[in-house]
C-alpha cells in the first residue's frame, strides 16, 4: 500500500472523454517528505513515513524538530505511514502526485465534519412520534422506547440514541482518479470524500 498525504480543497465537476459531467473532489496531494524508513530488522515491519504541510517551529516540540532535521526538512503538520511502496524510498526524498495515475482507484481516509451532540432524528434519521395529539407536545423528535424494564434491565450495546455526531475517521474505498494536475499537486477524485474543506486526508493505493 503506497500513497500520499494531502488536504481537501473542495468539490467541482468536469467533463470526461464521453462528454459526461462528473462530480469530483479536488485534493492537494503532497509534496510529501520521507521522514523515516522503517524496516523489519529495526522496527519489525516495513513502512515509509511521510510528512506533509509546513508548520511553525514554535508550534513543534524539540523531539519532532530533531526528527524532521534528520530528513533535512522543515517541521511538518501531518505525519503518516504507508507500506509496500513500489520503489524503495530514501530518507529525505520528496514524493509527489506522480505516484498516482489517471484512471486508477484509491482509498481516501478523512475525519468527517463534527456536528456536536444531536438527537436521533438528525443522527439516525428517526421519524419521531409523528403525532402531537393527546397532550404529546414535546414528543415529536423523541426516540421512543429503548427496551424493556424488568428484563434485561439494561440498554443493549449499539442502541441508536442521541449523542456525538460526526468527527469520526472514515475511509471511502475505490474512488477513481479522474484527472491529475502535477504542476499544482492536485488530483481530482470522482465523488465526495469525508471532511470539510482544508481537512487532512490520507490517499492510499493498494499495489
Amino acid at each position: 500500500m503506497s500513497g500520499l498525504l494531502g488536504k481537501k480543497i473542495g468539490m467541482t465537476s468536469i467533463f470526461d472523454a464521453n462528454g459526461k459531467n462528473v462530480p469530483v473532489t479536488v485534493i492537494e496531494a503532497g509534496p510529501c517528505v520521507v521522514t523515516q524508513v522503517r524496516t523489519k530488522d529495526v522496527d519489525g515491519y516495513d513502512a515509509v513515513q511521510l510528512a506533509y504541510e509546513d508548520k511553525k517551529e514554535k508550534q513543534t516540540t524539540a523531539a519532532m524538530k530533531g526528527h524532521f532535521a534528520k530528513a533535512n526538512t522543515t517541521p511538518k503538520r501531518y505525519v503518516g505511514e504507508f507500506s509496500r511502496f513500489e520503489k524503495r524510498k530514501e530518507h529525505g526524498e520528496v514524493v509527489t502526485v506522480e505516484v498516482f495515475m489517471e484512471g486508477e482507484f484509491v482509498d481516501v481516509v478523512g475525519i468527517t465534519k463534527g456536528k456536536g451532540f444531536q438527537g436521533v432524528v438528525k443522527r439516525y434519521g428517526f421519524a419521531g412520534v409523528g403525532d402531537a395529539t393527546h397532550g404529546q407536545h414535546n414528543r415529536l423528535r423523541a426516540p421512543g422506547s429503548i427496551g424493556a424494564s424488568s428484563y434485561p434491565s439494561r440498554v443493549f450495546k449499539g442502541m441508536r440514541m442521541a449523542g456525538q455526531t460526526g468527527n469520526k475517521r472514515v475511509k471511502l474505498i475505490n474512488l477513481q482518479i479522474i484527472k491529475i494536475i502535477p504542476e499544482k499537486n492536485l488530483i481530482l477524485v470522482k465523488g465526495a470524500v469525508p471532511g470539510a474543506n482544508n481537512g487532512f486526508l490520507k490517499i492510499e493505493r493498494w499495489n
